[in-house]
């Protein structure tokens, strides 16, 4: 199922995506990607969520870490020439994007948790933690598109705050 996804996501990214301007977003499509990687890395032996395929591609896509670098770099790159590609001027209609986004996002993973068992929480990481999650992350990437330093700077201090929040112990590092 997770193919299905990445190649839904490629799609919409060729048809709808900005590749005209595609170098501009390159920056920020690393900022994404690096997170991921971060999160990964940070809380491997701790994981706030794992992915998992249950419907085809067992063979192909045996673990976590399989999946999510599938969804690195296939999602996250179609997301932003999209998100940011079209990004809309005036605040009403930007905050509308960002919930749309946000709503898209929160909806597959609510979906993939509850019906479809690709994905797991774990460690108190919740739904809600996601829409919330969601939401920063967002925000952050358009951020991250303007002023790439102050964008750095806020996630190292959601980084703390989520460190905190869900008590992570530092003898789970690597």
């Amino acid at each position: 199922m997770h193919f299905v996804y990445n190649a839904l996501f490629l799609y919409a990214g060729i048809k709808w995506g900005d590749w005209r301007r595609w170098r501009d977003y390159y920056p920020t499509i690393l900022f994404f990607i690096c997170g991921d990687l971060l999160m990964n890395f940070l809380l491997y032996n701790y994981s706030m969520w794992t992915y998992q395929e249950t419907f085809f591609g067992e063979q192909i896509l045996r673990n976590h870490t399989f999946i999510s670098l599938m969804i690195m770099f296939i999602v996250y790159p179609s997301t932003i020439l999209i998100y940011l590609g079209r990004f809309p001027q005036g605040r009403w209609k930007q905050a509308l994007w960002v919930a749309f986004w946000t709503l898209l996002y929160s909806s597959m993973e609510y979906i993939n948790l509850h019906y479809l068992h690709l994905i797991k929480h774990h460690n108190g990481w919740e739904m809600w933690w996601s829409v919330f999650f969601n939401v920063f992350m967002f925000l952050i990437i358009k951020i991250h598109y303007k002023h790439p330093l102050l964008a750095w700077g806020i996630s190292i201090i959601m980084i703390l705050f989520l460190w905190f929040m869900f008590d992570i112990p530092i003898e789970k590092l690597k």
